[in-house]
C-alpha cells in the first residue's frame, strides 16, 4: 500500500486526496478536514452513521444531509471535527477528479529479538514465518524479522491448524499478547494478517537489509600469523556470512566432516559457535537443538547411504514440522569427484551446500553443485594446512565472542593429520600456552581417534567436547583423555605385533621401502584399530626404524588403503590411470596426494594392488625431505 501524511493539502493543482483506510486504522490515523471513503453503518432521526475501519466510525448530522441513506451505502465523507470524548463529527463530500490513496495503521512495531523485558504487553511484530509446527494444542509459527525470531502461539480447539491459509515464508502482521511459557518467551496471538503488495515488499527489504547487517562475520585476528592461511580467510569470512544468515533466517544447518581427529576439530568449535549464535538469536532456548546437527561421514567423502539418511530426515522434519530445508556444512571432505554423487541427489531439493576441506579437490566437479568452496589446493596451497587449523578461525568469525578455548585445537587438528606445516610450531607453542603440552596433544588426538572408531555413525556430541576440551568439562577431560588414549595406544600395539609377521616388505623401483599386508586375513577385525589405522601403524613403524622412503599397502578383499612417505605420490591420479587400464575394476576413492584410501571389485583385486605398486615404484623420491632429515 501506499500512503501520504495526514496533513495533505488537496490544493495546489494536485487533485484532492481521498483516502480509503486500512481495516486496522483508529483515530490515530486520521485528521481533521481530510476526505475518507465510508460506509453508512446505521439511520437514525438525528444523522447517519457512517465506518471507516473496523474501529473507526461517526456521525453526519442530519442537518447536514440533503441525501437519504441506507445501511451499505458508500460515500465519501470529510472529517470535520475530533471531538474532546473521542466522538467523530463527518460532512458529506463530493470531490471531483479526486485520487484516492490507501492509508494503513501505523503500529509501533516491537523486534522479536527484544521481547524479554516486556512480559504481559501486547505487541505489534512484522516479519516472515520461519516454521510452522501443529501441536496437541496451539499451532506454532516461528516469526522472524531483522532483530531475531519468536516463537507465536494461536490457539484453536485442541490440535486444530490455526490460521490455515498462512504458510511457511509468507510475511505477516502478528498481534498479540508476550507471555512466557517453561522459561519460553512467546506471543500469544490475537490475529495474524497476511500482508501483500507493496506492504509485504517493504518488510521483505527490510528483512533482507537487516539480515546483511546482522549476517556481517567477525574479523578477529587470526590465532598465529601465515600468510598461507591468509589467502583462505576471503572463503571463510563467505562462508561464515553464509552460516549466519541460515541462523537469522531459521535455516536448519547439518554440520557433515568426516570421521577422524582433523574432522572432529574442525566441526565441534563451528558447532558451538553456531549454538551460541542461534542462542543469542533465538527466542527459544530449544532452538538449537531443532536448528544445528553434527554429523560424522566414515569415508572422507560424502556418501550416497549419508546423503538418503539426511534427505530422509530434512523431509520428514518439513513435513511433521515445518522446517526448511537445511544448509549442509561439508568440513574435512566434501571436495572430490566421489562426493558428486550425494551432491546431484541434493540439487533436486532447495539444500544449500558449503565446503571446507583440505583434501586433493576436483573443482570442475564439484564448483557447479555448491555455494562456496574453501580448500587450501584452491590457492596453490596443500593439505598441510588443515581443515581444523581453518574450522577454528571460522567458529571465531562466526561468533566473535568465542575468543578463549580454542588455542590447542589447530596444534590437534595437526598432529590428528600429520601436517608438518610451516605454522605447526606456532600452534604447539600457541596450545603450550594455554596450558597443553605436545605429549598431551598428541594423547587427545589418540582419543579421539578412538572416539570415533568406536561412535561410528553418532556425534557422541557431550562426549566428544570434553575429550577435546571445547564446550565440555575441562576435570573430564583431563581423566578421559589419558585413560582412552592408553587404551587406545595398547590395542594398536596388540594389533601391530600380530600383523607384523605378516607384512610382505621388498622395494619398489623407485628404491623405497614397499610394505604389503592383508589386514582383512592377518589383523583383527571389527576392533580398534581399523583397517586404515591399523595400515599407519605398520608404516609408522618402518619409516622410524629406517627413516628411508616408505610406500604401504593395507588390502582387504575389496579396499586398499594407502601410505606413503618421502614419495611424491598422486593418489587421485594413480586411481583415475587404474580404471583406464583395468576396465571392470571399478576403482574409485582417492584422499590426500600422498595418503588415501580406495576400493574396487573383489575379483580384480590382484590386477589392482600390482598396478598400485607398478605406479607407486614409478613415483619419484621427495629428495629435498630426505636431505632434510638426514641433517
Amino acid at each position: 500500500m501506499t500512503d501520504s501524511p495526514a496533513g495533505d493539502d488537496p490544493d495546489g493543482g494536485d487533485p484532492p486526496v481521498v483516502y480509503r483506510l486500512a481495516p486496522d486504522c483508529t483515530v490515530t490515523d486520521v485528521a481533521e478536514g481530510e476526505q475518507f471513503h465510508a460506509t453508512v453503518n446505521g439511520v437514525v432521526d438525528y444523522g447517519v452513521f457512517v465506518d471507516l475501519s473496523e474501529h473507526l466510525s461517526g456521525l453526519i448530522h442530519e442537518s447536514d444531509l440533503d441525501t437519504d441513506y441506507a445501511v451499505g451505502d458508500d460515500l465519501v465523507v470529510t472529517l470535520e471535527e475530533i471531538k474532546d470524548n473521542g466522538d467523530l463529527s463527518f460532512v458529506p463530500a463530493a470531490p471531483e477528479d479526486s485520487e484516492t490513496v490507501e492509508r494503513r495503521h501505523e503500529y509501533d512495531r516491537s523486534g522479536a529479538g527484544a521481547l524479554d523485558d516486556s512480559i504481559g504487553a501486547t505487541v505489534h511484530l512484522e516479519g516472515e514465518v520461519a516454521q510452522i509446527k501443529q501441536t496437541g494444542g496451539p499451532t506454532l509459527f516461528r516469526v522472524r524479522d531483522e532483530t531475531g525470531v519468536v516463537q507465536c502461539a494461536a490457539f484453536e480447539a485442541a490440535g486444530v491448524r490455526a490460521y490455515p491459509g498462512i504458510e511457511v515464508g509468507d510475511v505477516v502482521h502478528v498481534t498479540g499478547q508476550i507471555d512466557e511459557r517453561e522459561g519460553v518467551v512467546q506471543v500469544e496471538v490475537a490475529d495474524i494478517d497476511r500482508l501483500e503488495g507493496g506492504r509485504a515488499d517493504a518488510v521483505r527489504d527490510r528483512l533482507a537489509a537487516g539480515i546483511v547487517d546482522a549476517a556481517a562475520p567477525g574479523d578477529p585476528d587470526p590465532l598465529v600469523e601465515w600468510p598461507a592461511l591468509e589467502k583462505l580467510r576471503p572463503g571463510l569470512e563467505r562462508v561464515a556470512r553464509r552460516l549466519r544468515a541460515a541462523v537469522l533466517a531459521s535455516r536448519p544447518i547439518r554440520i557433515r566432516h568426516h570421521a577422524d581427529g582433523d574432522g572432529m576439530c574442525a566441526a565441534v568449535p563451528v558447532e558451538l559457535a553456531l549454538r551460541r549464535f542461534i542462542e543469542d538469536t533465538h527466542a527459544d532456548p530449544d532452538a538449537a537443538r531443532h536448528l544445528l546437527r553434527r554429523l560424522p561421514s566414515k569415508a572422507p567423502f560424502y556418501e550416497l547411504e549419508d546423503v538418503t539418511r539426511d534427505l530422509d530426515f530434512a523431509l520428514e522434519d518439513e513435513a511433521r514440522h515445518g522446517q526448511q530445508l537445511p544448509l549442509v556444512l561439508m568440513l574435512d571432505n566434501g571436495s572430490t569427484a566421489e562426493d558428486v554423487p550425494a551432491y546431484e541427489a541434493l540439487s533436486h531439493y532447495d539444500i544449500p551446500l558449503l565446503v571446507v576441506d583440505h583434501h586433493h579437490p576436483d573443482p570442475d566437479a564439484v564448483d557447479p553443485l555448491v555455494e562456496e568452496h574453501v580448500n587450501p589446493y584452491l590457492v596453490e596451497e596443500d593439505y598441510r594446512i588443515t581443515t581444523g587449523m581453518l574450522s577454528v578461525e571460522l567458529a571465531r568469525m562466526i561468533y566473535p565472542g568465542l575468543e578463549t578455548g580454542l588455542d590447542h585445537v589447530p596444534a590437534v587438528a595437526g598432529i590428528a593429520d600429520r601436517s608438518k606445516a610451516t605454522a605447526m610450531s606456532d600452534y604447539l607453542d600457541l596450545a603450550r600456552q594455554a596450558g597443553y603440552d605436545e605429549v598431551f596433544l598428541e594423547d587427545i588426538s589418540e582419543a579421539l581417534d578412538v572416539a570415533a572408531h568406536h561412535l561410528r555413525y553418532n556425534p557422541g556430541t557431550h562426549l566428544v567436547n570434553d575429550l577435546l576440551d571445547v564446550g565440555g568439562d575441562p576435570d573430564r577431560h583431563r581423566d578421559l583423555v589419558p585413560l582412552l588414549a592408553q587404551r587406545g595406544r595398547e590395542e594398536a600395539r596388540a594389533q601391530l605385533e600380530a600383523a607384523d609377521p605378516h607384512v610382505e616388505r621388498t622395494t619398489a623401483e623407485n628404491g623405497a621401502h614397499l610394505c604389503l599386508i592383508d589386514v582383512e586375513n592377518h589383523a583383527y577385525r571389527f576392533t580398534y584399530p581399523a583397517p586404515g589405522k591399523t595400515t599407519g601403524e605398520i608404516h609408522d613403524s618402518v619409516v622410524e626404524d629406517t627413516g628411508d622412503p616408505v610406500i604401504t599397502i593395507g588390502y582387504g578383499p575389496d579396499f586398499a588403503v594407502l601410505r606413503s612417505d618421502g614419495v611424491r605420490l598422486d593418489i587421485p591420479e594413480m586411481v583415475a590411470a587404474i580404471n583406464d587400464e583395468l576396465p571392470g575394476a571399478g576403482v574409485s576413492g582417492g584422499g590426500h596426494l600422498v595418503v588415501g584410501s580406495i576400493k574396487f571389485v573383489p575379483g580384480m583385486r590382484e590386477a589392482v594392488l600390482d598396478a598400485l605398486v607398478e605406479k607407486m615404484g614409478d613415483a619419484e623420491i621427495d629428495e629435498a625431505l630426505q636431505a632434510a632429515r638426514r641433517t
